[in-house]
């Protein structure tokens, strides 16, 4: 029998919550995964949360910051923000756990201060920059649902006819421009356009 070390266990619960959901991530149905006892387990993640926190670690990896420090404050932060969408749509049944579990990975929190740190420096408040930094957060992974969301989901066939907007409004020329990417687009540009203006303000002196 081979051996079991930590990364694999990280990358077969990843298997586990993007085949069957968070609920199904537990000790029990990692080791039979595994074909382990659940105690030997112990050995290597000495609980679920911690298992959890080590996939959280795994997938942030991959979420880019490059763009921070070489280009311009919300250029950056739109390019984060789709890196994090890349990641995210990619294992959407790990947002409703992650979102609902306190950070306690370190390697999240070096992504937050790359991002915070270059909010601070573009002239965003301290005490903004972590709310600029949660509502795209919160943008993104919502958006990131609504993108592996059922392909009917919206579908104009569903929707009686006497509600004639909405049925008008998804009718099948409008497909693309009523897509979840669609309305990632439209946000992410509100969105940014918002920030700039409440930026401005903030950097605009009183009289």
């Amino acid at each position: 029998m081979s051996t079991v070390n930590r990364e694999q266990l990280v990358r077969v619960a990843l298997e586990i919550v993007d085949e069957q959901g968070s609920d199904a991530l537990t000790m029990r149905t990692l080791a039979g995964r595994v074909h382990r006892q659940v105690s030997s387990l112990y050995n290597h993640v000495g609980s679920r949360d911690e298992l959890i926190e080590l996939v959280r670690a795994h997938i942030v990896r991959d979420i880019d910051t490059s763009a921070f420090g070489e280009h311009p404050w919300d250029v950056a932060l739109e390019a984060w923000a789709r890196s994090y969408l890349t990641v995210f749509a990619a294992h959407p049944n790990l947002i409703r756990v992650l979102a609902t579990t306190p950070i306690r990975d370190v390697s999240t929190f070096e992504i937050y201060d790359v991002v915070i740190g270059a909010l601070i420096d573009a002239g965003w408040p301290m005490h903004h920059a972590v709310a600029v930094m949660r509502t795209v957060e919160a943008h993104v992974l919502g958006s990131a649902l609504d993108i592996v969301a059922p392909s009917d989901m919206l579908d104009q066939a569903s929707v009686p006819a006497e509600l004639e907007m909405v049925h008008a409004a998804l009718a099948p020329e409008y497909q693309e421009s009523t897509s979840a990417i669609a309305a990632f687009e439209i946000g992410m540009a509100a969105l940014l356009d918002g920030l700039r203006a409440r930026r401005a303000a903030a950097l605009t002196p009183v009289d």
